[in-house]
């Protein structure tokens, strides 16, 4: 062997490759007791499937709701509610792993920091998109009629929202380290997103306060571009859906992959 070439069998593989690879390795480990109970997929399906079949046909006629046939406008709304309430609820997964040390083991190996974040939201929306595919699905027979150009890019669109949720919950749980603190805190900012997002009542009929403090709520801007891409309407409102989601993204995972470092240091 020259010495030319002692240099590139000694290398140590790039970083980048390093972090996807331990990102996938983090994302088998966390879909492993998924796979293995696939019920679980089932019932986180149920509060979702209870609004289609006990509040969804109260909708019908109502100004908004498509006419007769409320699917049009209420399914787009009720997938961003999966997503507030399946990554929104992601750090719980986290809690008991930090109390029993686990996290710490985790945080031990020679596995990116970074990747131990990235690899559990990677599960998240995975989880989350595999829920959205079948109330679909099961929604299609009663009427809901979509574009399937808009719907692919309104679940692109609810990944993306769902990795800034899941990052934030992490941080959250990360940050408060207790259950009993977590859940109110989760649930005093899930709430006030998901009424004022529109998910359940166009957002029209309201008060002209209320209807303000609706534009305040970032989620409110992709619950329009969902409506908007499921009906195949590529307007202004799907643009601005996207920059929102995008920009909490980006936000969310700058601010998780700073406080994973941390850890390590």
């Amino acid at each position: 062997m020259t010495v030319s070439e002692q240099p590139r069998t000694g290398a140590a593989p790039a970083r980048g490759s390093g972090v996807a690879r331990d990102t996938w390795t983090v994302f088998v480990r966390q879909m492993r007791p998924l796979l293995h109970r696939p019920l679980l997929l089932g019932f986180g399906m149920l509060q979702p499937i209870l609004y289609l079949v006990l509040f969804a046909p109260l909708l019908t006629g109502l100004a908004g709701a498509e006419g007769e046939n409320p699917w049009q406008w209420f399914v787009p709304g009720l997938l961003v509610m999966v997503a507030l309430f399946t990554t929104g609820f992601a750090g719980f997964g986290l809690l008991p792993e930090m109390a029993s040390g686990a996290h710490e083991r985790m945080l031990a190996t020679p596995a990116s920091r970074v990747s131990l974040l990235l690899g559990r939201v990677l599960r998240d929306v995975t989880q989350m998109m595999a829920q959205m595919v079948l109330i679909i699905v099961l929604v299609i027979p009663f009427g809901l009629r979509i574009s399937v150009a808009g719907a692919v890019v309104g679940l692109l669109l609810l990944a993306v929202l769902g990795i800034g949720l899941s990052t934030l919950s992490y941080l959250t749980a990360m940050a408060v380290k207790q259950t009993y603190v977590f859940a109110p805190v989760l649930q005093t900012v899930l709430m006030p997103l998901m009424l004022l997002s529109g998910v359940l009542l166009p957002m029209e009929l309201a008060p002209s306060w209320l209807y303000g403090l609706s534009r305040l709520n970032p989620v409110a801007y992709v619950v329009d571009a969902e409506r908007a891409l499921f009906a195949g309407d590529w307007g202004l409102s799907v643009g601005i859906g996207w920059a929102v989601a995008v920009a909490l993204a980006v936000v969310a995972l700058a601010f998780g992959s700073r406080a994973m470092r941390r850890l390590s240091s």
